[in-house]
């Protein structure tokens, strides 16, 4: 049985940061990069349903968790502050993943162990301080983004709540990590990855009033592959 990570020292310098707000889940412990198999390429197929954008949101905090992981076993984070932050944020994306499964029951379409993860491209995303935390803040505004352009598909009033109970989580993380870097801590347009004139204009009724974008399934499943991390095929109506 898994314990808990003792971060109570670290929950009490982030909570200036509001980066903890999760309801009142606990923090569990990290998970080990190893958890997610180096071997086998299983195709991930979400349909367009709650249980298809459910299990997708499931697979960016699986990758998230993994990230935040390996992200604290490279010996590239030195600061001890940016330390707690890594082992924070990784704890609670574990936790997202943890919640998540519990939600889905029985409808959850993969394990963690299906999931096959690119050495080289991980690598490559955790070769130094800096690039572990810009990675940290495309991953995390990518969730924003992704959990915003979900919501309005969801019609399961429970798997709503499970992904309104996120989101905001995930928009503290990237502020705080912003922060770090001295990067502005809201997402200016400089910053995303979809141009307006790519936007989904249904999803984006609302441009231009202080908003956060919605992003499709589909440019998604895009900006993930070109971090060269999964090796996994994802297919499906939802991402088509």
């Amino acid at each position: 049985m898994k314990q808990p990570v003792n971060l109570s020292a670290s929950r009490r310098s982030l909570m200036k940061w509001g980066l903890l707000g999760f309801g009142g889940l606990m923090i569990s412990a990290l998970p080990k990069v190893a958890a997610i198999a180096q071997t086998g390429n299983k195709t991930l197929t979400f349909n367009a349903d709650d249980v298809g954008i459910l299990n997708f949101a499931l697979l960016l905090e699986e990758l998230e968790a993994a990230f935040y992981a390996a992200a604290a076993d490279s010996g590239n984070i030195t600061d001890s502050k940016e330390m707690n932050y890594v082992n924070v944020l990784g704890a609670q994306e574990a936790a997202h993943v943890t919640f998540l499964r519990e939600v889905l029951g029985d409808q959850t379409l993969f394990e963690t162990a299906d999931l096959s993860l690119n050495p080289d491209g991980l690598a490559a995303i955790l070769k130094d301080r800096d690039t572990i935390l810009n990675t940290a803040v495309t991953l995390e505004d990518v969730g924003v983004h992704a959990y915003n352009g979900a919501g309005p598909s969801l019609t399961n009033p429970t798997y709503l709540l499970a992904a309104g109970s996120i989101v905001s989580v995930e928009a503290r993380h990237a502020g705080g990590v912003r922060a770090l870097l001295g990067r502005p801590t809201t997402q200016p347009d400089s910053d995303r990855l979809i141009s307006d004139a790519d936007l989904v204009a249904e999803l984006n009724p609302f441009k231009g009033r202080a908003y956060d974008e919605l992003y499709s399934p589909k440019q998604i499943v895009a900006i993930v592959g070109s971090l060269g991390i999964l090796n996994n095929p994802i297919n499906g109506s939802l991402v088509a």
